[in-house]
Formats: C-alpha cells, structure tokens, sequence
C-alpha cells in the first residue's frame, strides 16, 4: 500500500463538482485494488469527521483480483487456491467476484443520513444509473427479481456490492467495458451457477474503452445524484 496516498494522482485527477448537489466525481485511471480500499475509507473518515464534506464518486480501472464479502458461505470461491490472481475479503455484501482490465469501477462514497438512510433504494440507484448507462449506448439492460446486479437478457454485464460504515457507503458497482471475462470461469460469479457474463464490447461488437465509459458515467453519475434524495409526499387532501 502507497504511503503517499495523499499525493496520489490528486493533483492530475479530473474531477466534475455539482455544488448544488455536492458530489464530486474523480477518474483515478489504473489503480490496485489496496490503493482503492485505503483511498475509501480515508474518504470515509474525512467525511465522519467533516458531514460538509462533498460525497465522492471514485471511477476506476483495476488490476486482476477475486473479492468477497464477509460471508461464511465462500463457495463461490470453488476452494480458492487455484485463483491466478490476488484475493480479497472485504466489507460489502456478496459472493466472489472478479475486478480486472476492461472493467469499469464505480465507487461512491455518499453519507446516507443525506438521503433518509435507506440502503434498500440506494442499491436501486446505482442499478437504475447504470441500466440508464447502457440505454445510451443502445443495450437494453435490466434487473432480475431477487439477484442484485443489471443483466442483458440472461447474461450479467454490471456486479453491485456495497458496504456501509456509519451511513457512510463505500465499493460500489462493476461494469464490463471490454477485454477478457475468462478469469470469471475461475469462480461461480456472485454464488450464482452457470452465469453468463457479458460486456459492452461484446453486446455491441464495438471497440469501447473503460476511460471513454468513464467520461460518461461522470457526467450521468453527477445528474442523477438528486434521485436519492427524498421526496416530500403531497399533502393529504380532505
């Protein structure tokens, strides 16, 4: 793990600010999957210290790894000792999975007790953001009942995995952009058997890179921050 995490593509980091909304989205390009971590909860810690802080949405591109939740069930990790890349147990919600090149993560870093703490809706956020996503680039995506994630028909193109310390959201979402999906055959991807993963390269058959897609998701991401706020019921009317 970098000891100057503070130094840490900060000055070089494009970045979109709502200020009305107060999110700010950074792409951090290619970046191993500690780095990540510790960069989350040091966000996570400013933010408990400072609740004016702005929430953060963190775009990004890893190197391979396989990450699970903390469950007692790692059967989807079929063992574990034949995986070909490192692997880590972490604080979100989920079986195994695989972050690799070619993949799009999304990591927003939102304090909840700002949006009615309800991390039932804010789950569907990020699915409706990047089904939204997909529609604009022409692939009609959706969700499956019971099954956390976004799909093409039956093929799985986005992983969702969330943890949450004091309201306070960290992980996220991970699209398939392009490249490689094989090393997914090494596990059963979210405990789900038989699961067919997909990308947007290969559902449109275009050249699409994860640094384009990211330019669109920060654009997509910052408008629609507003829909987890709460929205006042009317009036009754007598």
């Amino acid at each position: 793990m970098s000891v100057e995490l503070d130094h840490l593509r900060r000055d070089a980091l494009p970045q979109v600010h709502d200020s009305r909304l107060r999110i700010v989205t950074r792409w951090l390009g290619r970046m191993n999957f500690a780095d990540a971590v510790a960069l989350q909860e040091k966000i996570v810690t400013q933010k408990r210290s400072d609740p004016t802080l702005a929430d953060t949405i963190l775009l990004l591109e890893h190197d391979p790894v396989y990450t699970i939740g903390r469950t007692p069930d790692q059967t989807s990790l079929r063992g574990g000792s034949h995986l070909p890349h490192p692997f880590f147990q972490i604080n979100r919600g989920g079986q195994a999975t695989y972050h690799g090149p070619g993949q799009l993560m999304g990591y927003p870093v939102i304090d909840l007790r700002n949006y009615g703490q309800d991390l039932h809706k804010y789950l569907r956020w990020i699915e409706a953001l990047l089904i939204e996503f997909l529609a604009g680039i022409e692939i009609e995506a959706q969700r499956r009942e019971g099954l956390t994630g976004v799909w093409v028909e039956e093929r799985k193109i986005a992983s969702i995995g969330v943890g949450v310390r004091h309201w306070i959201t960290m992980h996220g979402f991970a699209l398939n952009v392009c490249g490689d999906l094989s090393p997914f055959g090494q596990i059963t991807p979210c405990g789900i058997s038989n699961v067919a993963m997909t990308s947007i390269e290969k559902e449109t058959g275009k050249d699409v890179t994860v640094a384009a897609a990211a330019v669109m998701m920060e654009k997509l991401a910052a408008q629609r921050i507003g829909h987890l706020q709460i929205t006042a019921p009317e009036p009754l009317r007598l």
